[in-house]
């Protein structure tokens, strides 16, 4: 990724790093993301065996590593009393900056729609209760997933939606409640996602963060193409400068603040730590 190290540094809200295709090369992963500019990453968690792998990466680099704790819609049907349990004890760990990835996911229904919404509305209360932000998901689902983030009016921490890939009239709605959006390569796919690129201007700095959501959505435009169908945090600088381009601003301004907001919003430690990968 030629250029990138002469970027300010980038903060990967969101990779999935404990994903098993990362289990044979995940330290080469992380110096291959450091070497790119991409200084501090938060490792997702989606489900309870996930968020607590997540914690254990953590644990084993604090200076770069934050986590989330939650549990994705797809397996809400997983969140019974004694999963949430051990979820909320892993939201409290102080190295747990958000609660989720959780909300509504009506695309594929691997959950029946009601088990996400009971799902949701826990991690919503559990969020509230910690006092931590909140790591949403939407995807076909807007008008409910709106409708019980604003039954907590008021009483909600700061939110953001990950990997937005919705409508304008979505992205006026979550804006104008005060939801922060995170952007991944999607906005790089010309199947689907070149629409966010009239979007992303709508976007006020200090609400705007970025990610990859690896091992998923590999940038379709990357040249030369990789041999690899895996994401992996080094393509940040990547999903940056398309942004940037489609913003009309700067590689460098769009790094500054969108890092500054991922910060902010996280509390992540800054300066981070030496490297010990």
């Amino acid at each position: 990724m030629s250029g990138s190290a002469c970027l300010p540094a980038l903060v990967d809200i969101g990779i999935n790093l404990s994903h098993d295709s990362y289990d044979a090369d995940r330290e080469a992963v992380l110096r291959r993301a450091l070497d790119a500019g991409v200084e501090q990453m938060v490792v997702t968690g989606a489900s309870i065996s996930s968020s607590r792998d997540a914690q254990t990466l953590v644990d084993a680099l604090p200076q770069v590593l934050r986590a989330t704790a939650g549990c994705h819609p797809h397996h809400a049907i997983d969140l019974d009393a004694a999963a949430f349990a051990e979820l909320a004890t892993l939201a409290r760990a102080p190295t747990v900056v958000a609660v989720g990835e959780c909300g509504l996911d009506y695309h594929r229904n691997f959950s029946s729609p009601a088990e996400q919404r009971s799902a949701f509305e826990r991690q919503i209360a559990l969020a509230i209760d910690l006092g931590k932000p909140l790591f949403l998901h939407s995807r076909d689902a807007h008008r409910d997933f709106m409708a019980m983030l604003r039954a907590h009016e008021g009483q909600l921490p700061p939110a953001v939606l990950h990997c937005f890939t919705g409508t304008a009239d979505e992205l006026d709605d979550c804006l104008a409640f005060g939801l922060s959006i995170g952007i991944t390569g999607w906005i790089c796919d010309e199947r689907r996602g070149l629409h966010l690129r009239g979007l992303v201007g709508r976007i006020p700095p200090g609400r705007l963060m970025i990610e990859t959501d690896g091992p998923y959505l590999l940038p379709r435009d990357l040249v030369p193409k990789p041999a690899s169908r895996r994401n992996e945090p080094m393509y940040l600088p990547h999903v940056a400068r398309t942004v940037a381009t489609a913003r009309g601003e700067s590689t460098e301004e769009l790094a500054r603040h969108t890092t500054r907001t991922a910060r902010e919003f996280f509390g992540l430690p800054w300066p981070p730590a030496p490297s010990a990968t």
